[in-house]
């Protein structure tokens, strides 16, 4: 069977997350911003890239590389085509991070921005390992409700993804970085409009 995401179209996802009522999409380009602010760090990972949310802040002078891992070619596809000004800085890499026969190169900062949700903790631990960060930083939703997709017309887009999903909590994460030899650096909340809350943790070696 396949992965929910390579189902869901980029276009309903991108409509559904930057609703008013939903904001995720507007939030995390904000938060992007700080993320590769951050570090001294010359090559990127983005996993679970998606459209490329956030990347019109890659500076080419301090990024080397900026490799946008993804389940979906699609997304992938339409990243290079919106993002044709990083030219060979950005370099797309489809892999189904669940498949642990995959290979992906290293990286000085690793970031996973509402992605551990979907392959689990474990999955991320082995993860981090292929690719070796010094730095990770992660941005995980924590959900006051009982549905961790928020509600709007495109709700049915998502149906599939009870399938994956796993729930998220910071002192969990803290833990899955700590086995894996990283410790807290920075742990910062961000709430949205619908009673959900972003909250990014970043780690080092």
């Amino acid at each position: 069977m396949t992965n929910p995401w390579e189902e869901i179209d980029l276009d309903d996802y991108e409509k559904h997350m930057s609703m008013e009522s939903v904001y995720q999409l507007q939030a995390m380009n904000e938060m992007m911003r700080e993320q590769f602010d951050a570090y001294d760090a010359e090559m990127v990972m983005i996993l679970g890239i998606a459209g490329g949310n956030g990347l019109e802040h890659i500076d080419k002078d301090k990024f080397k590389s900026v490799y946008g891992v993804d389940i979906n070619q699609s997304y992938l596809n339409e990243c290079k085509r919106r993002y044709s000004v990083l030219g060979d800085v950005f370099k797309p890499i489809c892999a189904d991070l669940l498949d642990g026969a995959i290979s992906l190169p290293c990286a000085d900062l690793l970031i996973a921005n509402l992605l551990i949700e979907y392959i689990g903790y474990e999955c991320f631990q082995k993860v981090v390992r292929k690719v070796k960060p010094k730095y990770v930083s992660c941005i995980i939703q924590i959900n006051t409700e009982a549905s961790f997709v928020s509600d709007s017309p495109y709700l049915h887009v998502f149906d599939r993804l009870d399938e994956v999903h796993h729930q998220m909590e910071e002192e969990s994460l803290i833990v899955c970085m700590n086995e894996v030899g990283y410790s807290k650096a920075l742990m910062a909340d961000r709430e949205l409009p619908n009673g959900k809350k972003l909250v990014r943790i970043d780690f080092r070696e």
